[in-house]
């Protein structure tokens, strides 16, 4: 007869929640604090307020304007993001920071080639060709940021018990 394997704690989408906001904080740090000290920055938040507002005209509304609006593409920024970085924390507790390279990557890509497909320009995050790679690293960098949280909840979550032989 086999041993029994321990069972691998579930990753539910609750629990990958918090790993998600790490990456998703992470990456909108860095673009914050990039847009302030490059010259010629990937302009991320410039795509989100073109969104919120697309966004918000579709269902009738008035968009806000200046730092309003920019505060609520962040928030809307950190909430997407956070929902796709959660990614990373769910399935079983192996390779998380090869899911986090690959979810980085995969928002990365698309983060530069969907924008003017989704009717939101170009410019922010195709300037340059630096301005492509840098928006490539950060998203991969948020992915690394979600699965470094993931391995840390991992780490600190006490082991599962299994069924002894009188279950």
């Amino acid at each position: 007869m086999m041993e029994p394997s321990v069972p691998s704690r579930p990753r539910l989408l609750l629990g990958a929640l918090g790993p998600g906001i790490v990456g998703a904080t992470s990456l909108t740090l860095i673009h914050e604090g990039a847009r302030r000290v490059l010259a010629h920055p990937p302009r991320m938040d410039v795509l989100g307020k073109r969104a919120l507002k697309k966004g918000v005209r579709w269902f009738g509304g008035r968009p806000a304007h200046g730092r309003r609006l920019h505060r609520q593409s962040l928030a809307g920024d950190v909430l997407t993001n956070g929902l796709f970085y959660s990614l990373v924390a769910l399935g079983r507790p192996k390779r998380p920071y090869l899911r986090g390279v690959v979810v980085g990557l995969l928002a990365g890509v698309g983060a530069v080639v969907l924008p003017p497909y989704l009717g939101l320009g170009r410019r922010p995050s195709r300037a340059r060709a630096s301005t492509s790679l840098l928006t490539l690293a950060w998203y991969t960098l948020g992915g690394l940021a979600a699965a470094r949280a993931t391995r840390s909840l991992l780490d600190s979550a006490p082991p599962l018990e299994t069924p002894g032989p009188g279950w």
